[in-house]
C-alpha cells in the first residue's frame, strides 16, 4: 500500500515558506509555524501531524461503533502537540463523541481504546499518544 501527496513552493516575496500541499484532489495552502513568522492562516507541517493522528482514531472510532451497531450522531477533537524545540514530546487527543442513545461508558472507553490500537499513525510515531475524551 502507498500514499502520496505532493508539495509545490513557488516563492514569494509576502510569505517565503508559502507552499501547497496537494492530497487527493484537495489543495491546502501551507506555511511554516506562526512562531517563525509566517501566515497564522495556512496550515503547518506541526498542525497536519496532530491532525493525522486525530484524523485516524476518529476513523478507526467511527468504525468500531459501526461493528458495535453505534450510531455516532458527532465527533469532534480538540487534539494537542505539544513540541521540546526539535520534536514531538506528545499528542493528546480529546474527542467529544454523541451518540443518538445512550451508550455505556466503558464501551466509549473500550473503543477508543480499539481505535488507539488500531491507528496506523500512532502506531508509527515515536512519541506517546494519548486519548482523553470529553
Amino acid at each position: 500500500m502507498s500514499h502520496r501527496a505532493r508539495v509545490a513552493w513557488r516563492g514569494g516575496k509576502e510569505d517565503l515558506r508559502a507552499h501547497t500541499i496537494e492530497v487527493a484532489e484537495q489543495s491546502i495552502p501551507g506555511s511554516s509555524a506562526a512562531e517563525f513568522g509566517d501566515d497564522p492562516a495556512k496550515a503547518d507541517p506541526e498542525e497536519l501531524f496532530v491532525a493525522s493522528l486525530s484524523s485516524c482514531h476518529m476513523l478507526w472510532f467511527l468504525d468500531f461503533s459501526r461493528r458495535e451497531r453505534l450510531r455516532v450522531s458527532s465527533y469532534e477533537d480538540e487534539a494537542e502537540g505539544t513540541m521540546d524545540g526539535t520534536r514531538f514530546t506528545r499528542v493528546v487527543l480529546r474527542p467529544r463523541v454523541e451518540f443518538e442513545s445512550e451508550v455505556a461508558s466503558e464501551l466509549v472507553e473500550e473503543l477508543h481504546h480499539r481505535a488507539h490500537e488500531a491507528c496506523f499513525i500512532a502506531n508509527s510515531v515515536s512519541c506517546p499518544v494519548e486519548v482523553e475524551p470529553r
